[in-house]
């Protein structure tokens, strides 16, 4: 069954074509039979009742270089799409929260990946609030005597923008270390958001652990070692990724929250585990299938793919033509 698919995602053309999830996804819907199409979240329009976009059909390769060929510019109406992928990066602002709001007003006729209702109300940081078990000790304040008191308790302390993304604004934070009030500072000067703060996890050094879950299912992990001298482990900012297998702890913690991300729509997520402490849940734009797929030989892609064919046949949906 030959699918019509919107990417809403960043400039396909600046994608790393060897780490891109999205980039990974888009070719085995090709292999599949798949038409594409691409556009950016600032192109997304509500006109007079009708969901448009304004972006260029697309056929991606992977050649270094020269990995995708653009159509003709075009105005679309996305309720004329089989599936449309919400996979722009965050930060999680009001633009990427307007985005989810006018993709809401299409998931009746069309399946968005992943629901735009869900990923809104379940940000990367505060969906494991759901989960205080699971989790290392967490503070969210913009209070600075918080902070000191966290600290005070736990010692060594991470702090990071709430709503941040890619490791960018995270602060390792010593007991003796002096700068946490103006660190505080600068955070609440920029935004009106609280940060979020937990205990550092020594252990991090050996690791962060990225979980592929497919539909609520667990399919393999990466480790992402952070470099020298470094205290965040996203490949964004040089973390090192490594092959690494999945611990009873992991899928004691997937088997909790799978059913959680079942229930929301949320098909494609990736969750960050340190010595066994769960301390995010990616729902917006997830990153490591290619990755896991060099080093354990899984195609998440292909997984994802049948799971987007599974609910579409739920829904008894046939293939739009477009």
């Amino acid at each position: 069954m030959s699918l019509y698919v919107a990417l809403q995602m960043d400039p396909v053309e600046d994608v790393s074509i060897n780490a891109d999830s999205t980039f990974r996804l888009g070719i085995e819907a090709q292999e599949r039979g798949h038409r594409l199409f691409q556009y950016t979240a600032d192109r997304l329009i509500y006109s007079e009742g009708r969901v448009l976009a304004h972006g260029r059909p697309i056929t991606l390769r992977r050649e270094q270089g020269d990995h995708v060929t653009f159509g003709e510019w075009q105005a679309v109406d996305l309720r004329d799409f089989d599936v449309v992928w919400l996979r722009q990066d965050p930060p999680f602002n009001m633009s990427y929260i307007t985005s989810t709001h006018l993709l809401d007003r299409v998931r009746d006729e069309t399946l968005v990946v992943n629901d735009p209702f869900w990923v809104r109300n379940s940000p990367e940081k505060l969906l494991v609030l759901d989960f205080p078990d699971l989790t290392p000790p967490t503070l969210i304040t913009r209070d600075v005597n918080d902070l000191r008191d966290f600290r005070a308790r736990h010692g060594d302390i991470i702090v990071k923008p709430l709503y941040g993304n890619g490791g960018a604004g995270v602060f390792h934070l010593r007991p003796d270390d002096p700068n946490l009030s103006s660190l505080l500072e600068t955070f609440t000067a920029i935004n009106r958001e609280p940060v979020i703060a937990q205990k550092y996890l020594a252990a991090v050094t050996q690791g962060d652990k990225r979980v592929i879950l497919v539909d609520g299912e667990p399919v393999g992990a990466i480790n992402r070692v952070p470099a020298k001298g470094e205290a965040r482990s996203n490949m964004h900012v040089g973390g090192r990724p490594e092959q690494i297998g999945l611990s009873d702890k992991d899928l004691e913690i997937c088997r909790r929250i799978g059913p959680v991300l079942r229930e929301k729509g949320l098909l494609f997520t990736g969750i960050d585990v340190i010595d066994g402490w769960l301390t995010e849940i990616n729902v917006t734009s997830p990153t490591g299938i290619q990755e896991l797929e060099r080093f354990d030989g899984i195609n998440a892609a292909a997984l994802i793919w049948d799971a987007i064919d599974r609910r579409l046949a739920e829904r008894g949906r046939l293939a739009k033509r477009g």
